[in-house]
């Protein structure tokens, strides 16, 4: 048997040892860990010489399984961050393991009865709350794990799930091969005109990396999308618009041997495994499934959420498109707008609506004093510090910090800011360890992974220059943090409801986009802006443009988001995955009801739709626009406050904001958290103010 001294992957005594975990530790430890936790859950099984209690039942399976999640959530981050083919086959060949258990687990009918047990029993009413509610969770996903299915049916159910792990991490394996085969080398700089200096330098770093003479991109985020931002030359705009819109599919062929990594088949098969799941479970649709444990109450319930909202903003997004079209056609010459012209078109017209541009705000983001004065707003708000902090780390640009509250820590986090080869795209937070009171009585504190896709720091004349963040970079960050403080801020002892465990998913993004709220906070900007040249802070002048421009085209993006989540909605609710129909004629159906822009015949963004097809986001994509109505709602209690004579950092509001929405996790519903810090149900008259679509 192998041991923490001579495998990493199996020492719980402290932090990830990082430095010093390789491929080769993964199969060893993972296959110790599910050996251990199936002794574990043999002995969770075995019939009681007394009543089934939370000390003699629930506790040890939850110990024997949390080192197992810990130690496969090391390996999930690293195949996330550093991908390398030696770590991708090791994850590859693991974890069918893991789903494999975990169904076990789910479909443990001795594990089930017990639970049955503790709740009929007289002892569930001396439960927490919090416990109660665990119990009540597990007994739900027992059901939806298939714990009641005959055997035969037992055996299907596990096989669809270990082939929907495989589906959807060959699915994000895809589009991340793609994406970094991806390179467009530019020879001429004058065909890189409009596009800022540092997008130049960062281009021509990655250029000299591969040996190059002149400016390379790629289709990560912050190199491409200045392309379609702020180049002059439609024909660069055009080509990398199209290369990103059919990256890992059968349109990506047209542009290199891209077909292995189409996502065509992967799409089909998982659609069609989640409806046979469904059916096995005896739900309607794998929609219904995914909303059991949510806050909406089905399909036809979001549905008519997100066409009301489209309804609203429709108007909104007509005048955006009409105003964008008549803009380009007059001041830029395109009298054709196509897809690729309308991030250029955009920025141009609120360069000359607002006189002032998106790189222009951007030199006043250095990261240094954005980070700092996040941690600056945090410790406000809460009352806590946040500090440097040492640990072993995955890669050098990795920074490590610590949360403290009266001198106590409460909380640790990763911060993982670049973009680079090998990372998958967008941003998140993952936990690395949650909150609990282990059994020597000790609080085991929460660690949180913060991840994104930032433009890394470029040399210019020799001197390493600090990355600048735009505006909408700052709101990510703000974004992923108010997921880390979800996780890291909660007081609850219970591993499977503290910090964001247990949370509906259709809340979840509640802290997050809440956090969003304070990048447009004047009070907030001047603490996290200097200019990279002068050190000047944000001036009032830019902030009032930027003000006036918060929802430059709020409508057409309000229609986009809902596109999204009626797609995602309508594939998972009532696309028959097994007729003629494809998913793109769904697509296309969709986007010609609700959208006033419609891509181009050729975009196939469903095949890098990362979040319905490997992020857990399936028939729930809806959460963004459901959890934006708690935000903002929430956020207007602090807005009311200064009102009555407060400052946008009202210490009470913070503090209740922490107390009642942070601190208590998932240990009572989302809803009654929210009507416990605001007092009523929320409203969805603050969403449509900050867009600026109230009527």
């Amino acid at each position: 048997m192998t041991t923490e001294t001579t495998n990493p992957l199996l020492d719980f005594s402290g932090l990830p040892r990082f430095d010093l975990i390789r491929p080769e530790h993964v199969t060893p430890a993972i296959e110790q860990l599910i050996a251990e936790a199936r002794t574990a859950v043999t002995t969770a099984e075995a019939p009681a010489d007394g009543p089934v209690t939370w000390d003699n039942f629930v506790v040890p399976l939850e110990e024997a399984t949390e080192r197992l999640g810990r130690a496969w959530g090391i390996v999930n981050h690293l195949n996330h961050v550093m991908d390398t083919p030696e770590l991708r086959a090791t994850y590859n060949e693991n974890q069918p393991k893991i789903t494999e258990f975990w169904t076990e687990l789910g479909q443990n009918e001795a594990l089930f009865d017990k639970y049955k047990q503790l709740r009929a029993s007289a002892d569930f009413a001396n439960l927490t709350p919090a416990r109660k509610r665990i119990v009540e969770n597990a007994l739900r996903d027992f059901r939806l794990g298939g714990a009641e299915l005959p055997e035969k049916q037992k055996e299907r159910f596990a096989d669809i799930q270990e082939e929907q792990a495989k589906l959807s991490t060959r699915f994000s394996e895809n589009v991340l091969d793609a994406t970094n085969d991806y390179k467009l080398l530019v020879t001429d700089e004058a065909d890189l005109s409009g596009l800022p200096d540092d997008v130049k330098a960062a281009a021509r770093a990655a250029a000299e990396r591969d040996g190059k003479t002149g400016w390379q991109f790629s289709l990560h985020f912050p190199s491409y999308f200045p392309i379609l931002q702020f180049a002059d030359k439609r024909e660069l705009r055009e080509q990398i618009y199209r290369a990103n819109a059919t990256k890992a599919s059968e349109m990506g062929a047209v542009f290199s041997e891209l077909e292995k990594w189409d996502n065509t088949g992967n799409i089909a098969q998982l659609l069609k495994l989640r409806d046979e799941e469904a059916k096995l479970l005896d739900f309607q649709s794998f929609a219904h499934v995914s909303l059991e444990p949510k806050m909406a109450e089905t399909p036809e319930h979001v549905i008519e959420f997100l066409e009301d909202l489209a309804r609203r903003a429709r108007p909104y997004a007509e005048k955006d498109l009409a105003e964008l079209r008549a803009f380009a056609k007059d001041e830029l010459g395109i009298a054709d707008m196509q897809a690729w012209d309308v991030a250029y078109a955009s920025e141009k017209l609120r360069e000359k609506r607002y006189a002032f541009s998106a790189q222009e705000v951007k030199e006043y983001f250095p990261e240094p004093k954005v980070v700092a004065g996040l941690f600056g707003l945090i410790s406000t708000l809460f009352d806590v510090t946040i500090a440097p902090d040492d640990a072993p780390v995955w890669h050098p640009d990795v920074r490590f910090y610590r949360i403290e509250k009266n001198g106590q820590l409460i909380g640790q986090f990763y911060l993982d800011l670049y973009a680079r080869p090998g990372k998958g795209q967008g941003a998140w937070m993952d936990d690395a360890r949650g909150r609990r009171l282990t059994t020597g009585g000790i609080v085991q504190t929460p660690i949180a992974y913060l991840t994104c896709n930032f433009t890394p720091p470029a040399e210019v004349d020799g001197k390493l220059q600090p990355s600048l963040f735009t505006h909408d970079e700052v709101t990510t960050l703000f974004h992923e943090f108010g997921h880390g403080l979800h996780h890291m801020l909660t007081e609850v002892d219970e591993l499977s409801v503290s910090g964001i465990s247990g949370v509906e998913w259709d809340a979840v993004e509640l802290p997050s986009q809440f956090m969003e709220n304070f990048c447009w906070e004047w009070d907030v900007l001047q603490g996290m802006t200097a200019h990279v040249k002068t050190g000047e802070p944000l001036p009032r002048a830019l902030y009032d443009k930027m003000l006036a421009a918060k929802n430059f085209q709020s409508g057409m993006q309000t229609l986009r988001q809902v596109e999204f989540s009626l797609i995602d909605m309508h594939l998972h609710y009532d696309f028959d995955p097994t007729s003629q129909k494809t998913v793109q004629d769904l697509v296309d159906e969709v986007r010609t009801k609700f959208s006033v822009l419609i891509p181009p015949s050729f975009n196939r963004f469903q095949h890098s739709f990362g979040h319905i097809f490997a992020g857990g986001y399936a028939a729930g994509y809806y959460s963004y626009k459901w959890a934006e109505v708690l935000s903002a709602d929430a956020y207007a209690a602090f807005e009311e406050a200064v009102e009555v004579g407060g400052g946008s950092l009202l210490d009470e509001t913070g503090k209740r904001f922490h107390r009642e929405i942070l601190a208590v996790g998932g240990s009572r519903p989302a809803l009654e958290s929210f009507k416990a810090f605001r007092g009523r149900e929320p409203k969805i008259d603050a969403l449509l103010r900050h867009n600026g679509m109230q009527s």
